[in-house]
């Protein structure tokens, strides 16, 4: 079995696809549009993704992908971001003039950034830019990336700990081709997409009508439909394990849901 990952070996993604599936071949894309491609072509048959970070919330081009692509969630983990300034050795804090990372990385350090008065230049991944930097040899550069990618390129760590909040943390998710069938018996958590009447409350009295069954929603995130100014709900339902607990809140489907797409039921974390 193949796996799939958005980036390059040292990448955040990279280091969870082998804590996942230890022992298994993996193959990092450039973009998560090429990633998706791949698990629906067949040249892998796994996705380790990041959907979502504890500092600057939903990672939305997965997002969106989940109902582009046949997909489903069977897994989630939980992985402390905790970014390093990677530079060359000799550099210091006050020499750095440019920054690179991913832009989810930058954003999850963007007050350190500011405050140094570093230029911030988004790059594909973590790993990738640390490989640019080590190949340009500019020691005005630096990146923010994981602090053991550093010794392999021949960099330096000059800051630990580069992020805004402590808490500094993303949500990684395991996909599957195809829609979910089954529910296994310690399944706990739901994964779902819906739409709602465009009426006065209907989203209240569909949010409602799950409390009243017992769906404790973890996240909500409203996304635009393929229709201009219609807008759908991606939501996270904590509830009882095993397919009697996903029955007691979606059987009979609730009546204020509509198109709703399953992306998963799975252990939560």
């Amino acid at each position: 079995m193949t796996i799939g990952y958005q980036g390059e070996p040292f990448s955040y993604s990279h280091r969870v696809a082998g804590r996942f599936f230890p022992g298994e071949p993996a193959i990092g894309f450039p973009s998560f549009q090429a990633t998706f491609d791949a698990l629906d072509s067949g040249e892998v048959q796994r996705l380790v993704m990041p959907i979502e970070n504890s500092t600057t919330g939903s990672i939305l081009p997965v997002l969106d992908r989940l109902l582009a692509h046949a997909v489903h969630i069977t897994d989630e983990h939980f992985e402390e971001i905790q970014h390093a300034l990677l530079a060359h050795p000799g550099a210091t804090v006050d020499t750095i003039r440019r920054v690179h990372s991913h832009p989810q990385a930058l954003a999850q350090a963007e007050s350190t950034i500011t405050r140094y008065g570093w230029d911030a230049q988004p790059e594909h991944d973590t790993a990738g830019a640390v490989r640019l930097v080590a190949e340009r040899g500019d020691p005005t550069e630096a990146c923010l990336a994981h602090p053991d990618s550093a010794a392999p390129h021949g960099l330096v760590i000059l800051l630990h700990n580069v992020v805004d909040r402590p808490h500094n943390t993303t949500r990684f998710v395991v996909l599957h081709p195809g829609r979910p069938t089954a529910v296994s018996e310690h399944a706990d958590k739901t994964t779902l997409a819906f739409e709602t009447a465009h009426t006065p409350g209907s989203l209240a009295m569909a949010l409602v009508e799950l409390g009243l069954r017992g769906a404790n929603l973890s996240r909500i995130e409203s996304r635009p439909t393929e229709m201009a100014w219609r807008y759908r709900m991606f939501v996270d339902i904590n509830h009882k394990p095993g397919r009697a607990g996903f029955e007691e809140i979606f059987e009979p489907m609730p009546a204020h849901l509509s198109n709703v797409s399953f992306l998963g039921t799975y252990r939560g974390a």
